[in-house]
């Protein structure tokens, strides 16, 4: 059983910190991982071209190890989640009339570059919308975006849970569903990936993409993204040089190589080797490999049961267990509620959660504790009862 991991963070006691879908917070040694990057680039003779690849290599390995890919080389290193949502969708192949699957409210960076591909091609882009607020709206909501995919679908773009409240998509039948029309099936697993199980050889996406800084531990501005057979003769947005082959060897890169490196490499953003976030985020990863995925979403269970059943018995609206995560919750507060005010309310008491959409979005983790929600419980029942 995982046990509570706050003593490795430098969160103040007195702060109820319930927003991991928001940013997570650095542990104490990501923290010493980026000030030691910080260091050894102030005196940068120390760098040699080996350091440009060994540790985006290890990271690609911690990734595949986490989504089970077998093949690291499927794993890119990316800015943002919207720039690995940009590269599969500049190489899916389209015709005028067809269609492009998405969920109502889905975050933009899953959606902006869908909008423009369907006016650019003529696609109609389909925003599935769930059905009216309540508890089991989940299951409701995965049947019609199954029937919105069809032999016209050119693609399936969603996340493995709605970053507002947290519902959870069927990816297995959606994905089956997708392929069966030959549709490309792309995942943003921003709000999922590190405390929700995802396995890509048994959900099967063509593509894969997780921003960093919130389920992964990690820093900002990096990501990675697991690109599928679909991708492996793609063109990427941006024709770095340390993509192609050979770029090993320093002194012959004005050797130019039309060749790309093997698997998704060619899709890595340039200075992909950052010398400082690299670090942070092998070491987030390896926070989440050493803790167990599954058992995170246990702890979270566990800590979230209690409070969810008594939010219930207040009249807020929970989605049932079967249809969300428990490592995101969105509670749907009484009609007429000014929301404005519960925000007020929470950061007076130092609980932090957001308003996302129409819900409170509660997102703990393995450094939250039975203090944080009960800091949470008495703020909700002050506004509610």
């Amino acid at each position: 059983m995982l046990t509570c991991q706050r003593d490795l963070f430098s969160l103040p006691p007195e702060l109820h910190y319930l927003n991991c879908a928001y940013m997570a917070p650095l542990s104490k040694a990501v923290q010493e991982a980026g000030i030691v990057g910080i260091r050894r680039k102030a005196v940068p003779h120390t760098i040699q071209a080996r350091h440009f690849f060994e540790e985006s290599d290890e990271v690609r390995r911690l990734f595949a190890r986490l989504v089970n890919a077998e093949d690291p080389s499927r794993i890119a290193i990316i800015p943002a989640a919207s720039y690995g949502i940009a590269t599969a969708a500049k190489n899916i192949r389209v015709r005028r009339g067809q269609n492009i699957v998405v969920t109502h409210e889905q975050f933009p960076g899953n959606v902006y570059v869908w909008r423009s591909l369907a006016q650019r091609e003529q696609l109609e882009l389909r925003t599935i919308e769930p059905p009216p607020d309540s508890s089991g709206r989940g299951k409701e909501w995965n049947a019609r975006i199954l029937e919105a995919i069809d032999p016209a679908t050119a693609a399936v773009a969603l996340g493995h849970v709605h970053w507002t409240d947290g519902t959870r998509f069927d990816l297995e039948k959606i994905g089956e569903r997708a392929r069966e029309f030959g549709a490309a099936f792309i995942v943003d697993g921003t709000q999922s990936v590190g405390a929700l199980p995802f396995d890509v050889q048994r959900l099967r996406p063509d593509a894969l993409v997780c921003a960093a800084y919130k389920w992964l531990l990690g820093p900002y501005s990096i990501g990675l993204a697991y690109y599928g057979p679909r991708y492996d003769d793609g063109v990427p947005l941006e024709e770095t040089w340390i993509a192609r082959r050979g770029s090993d060897d320093f002194r012959a890169l004005v050797n130019y190589q039309d060749d790309y490196q093997r698997g998704a490499v060619r899709y890595d953003v340039g200075e992909r080797s950052n010398f400082i976030l690299v670090p942070m985020l092998k070491t987030g990863l390896g926070h989440v490999l050493e803790w167990g995925v599954a058992e995170i979403q246990e702890y979270c269970r566990c800590l979230m049961g209690d409070f969810l059943a008594e939010a219930r018995e207040l009249g807020c609206a929970v989605e049932d267990e079967a249809w969300r995560g428990s490592h995101i919750v969105g509670i749907r507060l009484p009609p007429g509620l000014d929301l404005d005010a519960v925000q007020k309310e929470l950061a007076a008491a130092n609980v932090f959660a957001s308003l996302r959409g129409s819900a409170l979005r509660v997102s703990p983790h393995a450094y939250n504790d039975a203090e944080d929600v009960a800091a949470l419980r008495e703020v909700l029942r002050g506004v509610v009862g």
